[in-house]
């Protein structure tokens, strides 16, 4: 694959639907269907790009020109979960008392989404892991879509503070360790719900009435 061809692969792996024609847009959604199916029913080690290719219906260097690596595709396939638990938090806002309260709901239902999909869950936590410096602006995107996310469900009230900022990426951090012990084995269910809670409480800093 030549420099250029890769610069465009990544350019349309992680750009928006809105910049690719229809024709574009519904193939990249194909590709990504078939990386889901088949990562949720043999996690990372299953999701082959020649696979992908054929349950796509595309050829294997129009996968390439889309998706430069498996890593590339897989986080892909998480924003697209990221989006949807968005879209999700947006139509069925959590209940809690409080910003913590309601980030601490939604990062627990959203765990418990992913838990009925362990192996999609392993693969899209595996490509994190493995992701490098050619993956850096989607998992850069990651992030984002996880702070907005949180963001959304805080329902803040105002522009989050220098040490909400902080809890944010905190939050973060904790939710994909969280996830990666869960699925290694190494943290209960219990454990899990726990520690999310103790990261959201991270949002009560910096807040009026609160030390």
């Amino acid at each position: 694959m030549t420099a250029a061809t890769s610069t465009t692969a990544t350019a349309t792996a992680a750009g928006p639907e809105g910049s690719l024609t229809p024709r574009q847009a519904e193939r990249r959604r194909r590709i990504l269907r078939a990386s889901t199916a088949l990562a949720a029913r043999g996690g990372y080690e299953a999701v082959q790009m020649r696979e992908v290719a054929e349950g796509a219906e595309v050829a294997l260097g129009t996968l390439y020109r889309y998706f430069p690596s498996k890593v590339h595709l897989l986080v892909a396939v998480m924003l697209e979960q990221l989006g949807r638990l968005r879209e999700q938090v947006r139509r069925r806002p959590p209940a809690g008392e409080d910003p913590a309260a309601r980030v601490a709901e939604t990062l627990t239902q959203a765990f418990h989404a992913l838990g009925r999909e362990p192996r999609l869950a392993e693969a899209m936590v595996r490509a994190l892991s493995f992701a490098d410096r050619s993956v850096s602006r989607e998992v850069d995107e990651v992030s984002r879509l996880t702070s907005d996310i949180v963001l959304e469900a805080a329902r803040l009230g105002q522009e989050p503070t220098a040490e909400q900022q902080a809890a944010l990426r905190v939050i973060g951090h904790t939710w994909y360790a969280t996830m990666l012990a869960w699925l290694s084995g190494r943290a209960s269910l219990a454990e899990v719900r726990a520690d999310l809670h103790t990261a959201a409480r991270l949002l009560t800093l910096g807040t009026p009435g609160h030390s």
